[in-house]
Order: structure tokens, then C-alpha cells, then sequence
């Protein structure tokens, strides 16, 4: 570890003088905490505050939090900022790799020794293995010792290569911090460029480019019909054999610090598996060592000294450098990169800048011809003719990308700064656990919905617009979180359908296809209580998605399967109150209206008869409830009741339904009731004297049932339901010859 840096030491940039939540004991000169958990906060009265973040103010706070503390939520923008500096953050891998590590030293000499013994002892005959060195060790153990020292270097090469990117890339979101961070940078890259010089010496330029040269090398004519490889069978397993020997000889060039004489070895492979006392054991390996010693006067040939200058000039992105690193896990930074293309790394890299993980590599022609084929492994393009790396342009004072107040925070919406890609970028890197939907506003758009996959799809194409809120950001006190999470399950109830359980003037009619009971069946497939208050949320955010395909669940980190079942329902409606009424009694309906139910949302995974495969619910097994995607096919009510030629699944009935709003359940069970009573004057069975008051009651309290916004009540629908009441009190009165008072206005 290097110069000794604390949070306190940090410029707090705009963020300085944000409000913060902290904890501490009663007493004035107690430390400060950002968790009430915190295991150095040994109190049970616990003083809570919101104050300004300041230098002072971090000052005070315990070793602890300001080392591991969380920072209020992740994804706004003073989240991320607190979040990038702490644990094995910026303050922690702007001390790593500055120098030597105690526990693991190595002096310039002890690496320049290494280098040498490995170099010489490639070639040496195993048989030597037991002989004394200098020192009392033999061959054997001071390889092994050198081979270890070499693991040991590259490792730590690696490690402070990936440390610096690190550093870098997350400087690039808080360019304030950049000035102040320059000495501590200054260290890392004098100490990654001495670890690079150390294991360049385990490397042989040449054979670098004899490996480039050999791996371009076609497939030679191999001798299949040779009589020395008769012991290896037939000429099918001849041919087999030889081509299989040709490829581990190709591979084994990709390995230079090996050398030629690890690649001789490659000779007993061809008799593997054949006991050496057999005849023709010798001549087999004999002729495959010829074969290799040949190949290798072949790649020594193509590779000439004019070939071995560094003249050509690349330009190389690292692998997994890229603002997809921190979201797909926590691979190494030069994970993928085969040892020849390290080698070449370590050997011919002359400019770099580790934060976006750009190279610039004068590497010899062969070389070239390698990194620019499609079979590397790391990405390389002809770089520009200026000998340095370009500087980003900030003339202009725009820089995207960077984190500060009024993008993601919860700053007055009339003030938010436009996202752009690079903010997408920033929250999918500092902030791993962001929001799966958000409430975004645009003035081509609107408000509307959208999954952050979505959000950075538009941005790519032009979008301007600017986040309101995250699911994390909605009120708890709106959605009454704590009341949900706590409240008892309600009794089960059967399903919502007249005659199974439930009579259609019984007040939990139909609640099964409603919100509520979306909201229940989320929290019961929920388990964690912090997943129950996140999930919640989304459910609360996504229900305001015109069209639930445009969360499409087909994307990477999409909505949990509890929210997808809290927004829909494979239980039937019964629309047997907006039939046309017909002769059959079991099939005769009211004809009511649909009216606030007609544009209720169905998605199926196929609503044309013309494709093949039936129509699933997108919660069916049969289409293994992935939820609903972008692909799948829209309808409403409307369209069900007009059509008959759809070809469902027998199991889930071939669709799933959006839930209903508490106005249209509350239509549903009112079309219901108006249904039942004009199905027991269809049928005869009359109503009693003793209930004809009663019936004329709810029929005055059905004449004036409105939505809770009226201007959706009008026209033809209004007309047909108040015409339907109507008759049905002329029935009645007619039937029981009562005087039936004034119909109240509708």
C-alpha cells in the first residue's frame, strides 16, 4: 500500500453539501455512522440526523463506515459517488500497487536470474535434473523456484494492470477528482511499467514472431503412408494422428516462454498409449520428431530478420474493458488473452491508457498479420498516424457520462439534465444494482415506462428525454409498503366465476382478477422482505405501462416472475352478461356493454389461426413462463368477444389478462348482478313480493353506477345500460302489478 488516503481526504465536488443520513450516540463529540447497523454504534439511543457532507463531517465518522459504509440507495448519483470511493473501491486501488508487497518481494536481480535460468534451461536434458546448481539446489528445484517467481510477477503485472483501469475508469465519472488523484496515478503506472519490464524478460521477442509465423503456417503435407507410424494402426488413425500432432505443435508455438525444445517433447504424443517395448515404438517417435523439427525450420524460415523490427502500429482494446465488465461479473481484466498475446502485450506496448483500456502496440509484420486475423484474441485496428493516444475533447464543456446531481437524483424534475449512453453506462457500472424500470419523461414520449435496457436502445438511436424516478424513488407511504408486507394473507377464495364458491352479489366477486389480488399473489411468490418492498414497487411502477410488451421479459435483468404474475391473471372472464340474447338458456346472454372492460389487455404467445402452434399464456409452462416478451400479440375484450377462430391452449386457456383496475372489477361485478337478475325473470322462477323493493333498490343503485371518470361513461354504452335497467323495471312492476316509483335520473 502507498500514501495513506481516507474518505475525508476525497473532493466532494457538487456533491459537497448534500444532505446525508447519519447515526450516532446522544453525545456531541460521538463518531458518525451511515448505518444504524453498525457494529461500532454500541448504543440503544441512537440519534438520527440529516446533515450537509462536508470534510468535517467525514471527519467524524467510525473507521468502519467510512472504510465499508452503503451510501443511501446505489442508484442516484451521490449513491454511486460515496459507493465508487469505499470498500475495494477508488481509495483502495489508488493505494494498491504502488509497490512491492511485503509478504511478496522480489528484487530486479532475483527476476533478471529467473529469466536467464529459464531461458538456458529449456533446452537441457530431463536426466540433468538432479544436478547441483549454485546454491545446493538442484536443476530441478531452481526451475521449479524460477517458474514460481515468473507466475508471480505476471500475476502481479495483471493485478496492477487491472487496478489502474479501475482507478481510471472510475476517475472518468468524476473528472473533479482527477487532479487530486494524478500523484497516486503517477506511482501506479511507474510500478505497472516496472512489472511489465520484469516479465518481459520471461519472453523471447523472436520467439514471438517465429509462434506468429508458425501459427500462419497452412497444414503441410503430412505422410500419411510413411511405414515408420504403421504401429499406430490403419491410415485412417495414421492420418488422424498426424493432423492432431500438427495442431498441438501449432498451439504449443502460442506458449512462447515454453520454446522449441518443450515443443520437441510433442513427439511421444503421437505413441501415446502404446507400450514402448512394442516394435515400431522408436521409429514412430523418431519420424514425428523429424516431422516437428521440420515444422520448426519452416516457421524459423518464414520468419526472416526483416520481419522481426517493430514497424507496424496498433491499436488494441482490452478485453472485458469495456463498461460491461462490472455488470456480466468479476472476471479478470485480461481474462480471454492467450500467453502469446500477453507476451506481446508485455513486450511491444508502448503507449497505453488503462482506463478505457486502449493500446498502443509497434509490433513486427508477422505480429501484426496475427492480431489483425479474425482467430485473436484481442480486438486490434491500424492506429492513427499521431504518436500518442488522443485526448478527450472538453472544450466544449459537455461531459457525458459524468455523475453529478440532476440526473439520477431526486432533484425538482424541472431542472434534470437529459440522459445520454455514457449515464446508462455509469449506472450500470457504479451502481450494479439499479432499477429495472424506470419513469422517464420525453417530450416525444411523454411520461411512460421502461425497462433500462429499453431506456439505452433509444438513446442509441437519437432519444432525448430524462429520468424522473426509479421503482426505488416511489413513496413507500403512497404504496403502503409496511401495512402490505404485514397484513395477515386473506382466506383463500375460489375462483371468480358464478357458481364456484361465489354468488354474484357476494362483495369478494371477482377479486381474484383484480389489483389487489395481484398485489397478494406478488408478495406470496416473494420471499425476502427486501425483495417483497422492491418488488412491490416495480409492480406499483410497471402497472403504468401502456403495453406490458414493452417491459419485454426477454431482456437480461428483466422483471421478477412474482411481478409478471402480480400484473396478470390466467383466470377467465365471464362475458356471459355481453352476449346477444339467443334461444339457448345456457348460452344467452344481455347484451351489455363491454364498456370500460372492452379495451382490457390480453397477451398470448399466437392470436393468428394462419401460424402454427397454439396460442399460450405467456405464463403457461407450455411456453415456460417467460412472461410476456416483445413478440408476443396484443388484444383487448373487444377483440375475443368478435372473433372464433382462435386456437387456444386446452390448459391456460391461451391467453393471460391484464388485471383489472378497481373501476373496471367494479363494472364487472355490476354487469354481473344486472345479468343474474334478468336471467330469474328469463327463467320464470319470478322474484318474491317480499324482495320486489329490494330488487327495484339495487336496480336504482345500478341505474347510477359511473366510472370514477365520467367522461369514459358516455354514448351508446351509458345509453344501453340505462335502456336494460329500465326494462327490467317495467318487468318487474309488470309482473307484480306494483306501482314502481320514478326512475332516478341518470
Amino acid at each position: 500500500m502507498g500514501i495513506e488516503l481516507s474518505l475525508a481526504d476525497v473532493p466532494l465536488g457538487p456533491f459537497e453539501g448534500s444532505l446525508v443520513t447519519v447515526y450516532s450516540a446522544r453525545s456531541k463529540e460521538a463518531n458518525l455512522h451511515v448505518s444504524r447497523q453498525c457494529g461500532q454504534l454500541r448504543t440503544s439511543e441512537v440519534r438520527t440526523a440529516d446533515v450537509p457532507l462536508e470534510t468535517a463531517m467525514l471527519r467524524r465518522l467510525c473507521s468502519r463506515c467510512a472504510a465499508w459504509g452503503v451510501w443511501g440507495r446505489p442508484g442516484t448519483g451521490l449513491g454511486m459517488f460515496l459507493g465508487a470511493l469505499g470498500g475495494t473501491g477508488l481509495l483502495y486501488q489508488l493505494q494498491s500497487y504502488v509497490k512491492p508487497d511485503e509478504e511478496e518481494r522480489w528484487s530486479d536481480r532475483e527476476a533478471r536470474e529467473a529469466a536467464e535460468l529459464l531461458r538456458t534451461e529449456q533446452d537441457v536434458d530431463s536426466d540433468d535434473d538432479e544436478e547441483e546448481v549454485e546454491g545446493g539446489i538442484s536443476r530441478r528445484e531452481a526451475r521449479e523456484d524460477a517458474e514460481e517467481l515468473r507466475g508471480l510477477i505476471f500475476a502481479h503485472w495483471r493485478g496492477a494492470g487491472r487496478s489502474l483501469h479501475r482507478a481510471q475508469a472510475t476517475l472518468a465519472h468524476f473528472p473533479w477528482l482527477e487532479e487530486w488523484a494524478k500523484p497516486s496515478l503517477t506511482v501506479k503506472t511507474r510500478y505497472l511499467e516496472t512489472l511489465r519490464s520484469q516479465a518481459a524478460r520471461f519472453v523471447d521477442p523472436e520467439e514471438l514472431v517465429v509462434a506468429a509465423a508458425a501459427t500462419a503456417l497452412p497444414v503441410p503435407e503430412l505422410p500419411h503412408a510413411d511405414p515408420a507410424f504403421a504401429v499406430l494402426g490403419g491410415n485412417s488413425r495414421v492420418s488422424r494422428a498426424l493432423v492432431d500432432l500438427w495442431h498441438r505443435w501449432q498451439s504449443a508455438a502460442e506458449r512462447p516462454w515454453e520454446g522449441p525444445g518443450t515443443r520437441a517433447y510433442l513427439s511421444y504424443e503421437i505413441v501415446r498409449g502404446i507400450r514402448s517395448n512394442r516394435k515400431g515404438y522408436d521409429e514412430a517417435r523418431a519420424e514425428a520428431a523429424r516431422l516437428i523439427a521440420s515444422w520448426e525450420e519452416q516457421a524459423q524460415a518464414a520468419a526472416t530478420p526483416a520481419d522481426r523490427a517493430p514497424r507496424c502500429r496498433l491499436t488494441a482494446q482490452m478485453p472485458e474493458a469495456s463498461d460491461a465488465m462490472p455488470r456480466h461479473g468479476a472476471r479478470d481484466f485480461l481474462d480471454g488473452l492467450d500467453t502469446w498475446t500477453l507476451g506481446v502485450l508485455l513486450t511491444w506496448t508502448v503507449d497505453a491508457d488503462w482506463g478505457s483500456g486502449v493500446l498502443i502496440l509497434e509490433v513486427p509484420d508477422l505480429v501484426a498479420e496475427r492480431l489483425l486475423s479474425p482467430v485473436s484474441s484481442l480486438p486490434c485496428s491500424p492506429a492513427a498516424a499521431a504518436p500518442d493516444l488522443p485526448e478527450p475533447d472538453r472544450s466544449s464543456g459537455r461531459q457525458p457520462g459524468i455523475v453529478r446531481p440532476g440526473v439520477f437524483d431526486d432533484t425538482p424534475v424541472f431542472d434534470r439534465r437529459p440522459v445520454t449512453l455514457d449515464h446508462i453506462r455509469a449506472l450500470h457500472t457504479l451502481g450494479p444494482a439499479a432499477d429495472e424500470l424506470y419513469l422517464v419523461f420525453s417530450a416525444s414520449g411523454g411520461a411512460e415506462v421502461l425497462p433500462l435496457d429499453s431506456i439505452e436502445k433509444r438513446l442509441a438511436k437519437g432519444w432525448l428525454g430524462v429520468l424522473i424516478a426509479g421503482a426505488r424513488d416511489l413513496p413507500g407511504s403512497v404504496l403502503g409498503l409496511q401495512e402490505l408486507v404485514q397484513s395477515p394473507e386473506p382466506e383463500a377464495r375460489e375462483a371468480q366465476l358464478p357458481g364456484r364458491g361465489q354468488g354474484v352479489h357476494d362483495p369478494n366477486f371477482g377479486e381474484g382478477l383484480g389489483l389487489a389480488e395481484g398485489t397478494r399473489r406478488t408478495l406470496r411468490q416473494t420471499y425476502a422482505t427486501e425483495d417483497r418492498n422492491l418488488n412491490l414497487r416495480l409492480l406499483a411502477l410497471a402497472r403504468g405501462a401502456h403495453d406490458l410488451r414493452s417491459l419485454d421479459a426477454g431482456q437480461p435483468g428483466g422483471l421478477p416472475v412474482a411481478v409478471w404474475h402480480g400484473l396478470l391473471t390466467e383466470d377467465r372472464l365471464s362475458l356471459a352478461p355481453f352476449r346477444q340474447p339467443g334461444s339457448d338458456r345456457w348460452r344467452s346472454g344481455s347484451g351489455l356493454p363491454l364498456g370500460p372492460l372492452a379495451a382490457v389487455q390480453l397477451y398470448t404467445t399466437n392470436a393468428s389461426p394462419l401460424i402454427e402452434g397454439k396460442g399460450h399464456s405467456p405464463l403457461c409452462r407450455h411456453a415456460h413462463e417467460r412472461a410476456v416478451v416483445a413478440g408476443d400479440d396484443l388484444l383487448t375484450v373487444a377483440d375475443l368477444m368478435a372473433r372464433t377462430d382462435f386456437d387456444w391452449c386446452s390448459k391456460c386457456g391461451g391467453y393471460a389478462m391484464r388485471r383489472l383496475t378497481d373501476t373496471q372489477l367494479s363494472y364487472y361485478r355490476a354487469a354481473h348482478q344486472l345479468h343474474g337478475m334478468k336471467g330469474r325473470l328469463d327463467g320464470g322462477s319470478g322474484i318474491p313480493d317480499t324482495e320486489i323493493s329490494t330488487v327495484i333498490a339495487r336496480l336504482d343503485e345500478l341505474a347510477a353506477w359511473q366510472p370514477d371518470d365520467e367522461a369514459e361513461w358516455c354514448g351508446s354504452d351509458s345509453w344501453q345500460w340505462q335502456h336494460t335497467i329500465r326494462e327490467l323495471r317495467r318487468r318487474v312492476a309488470s309482473s307484480h302489478a306494483v306501482t314502481v316509483p320514478d326512475e332516478p335520473a341518470s
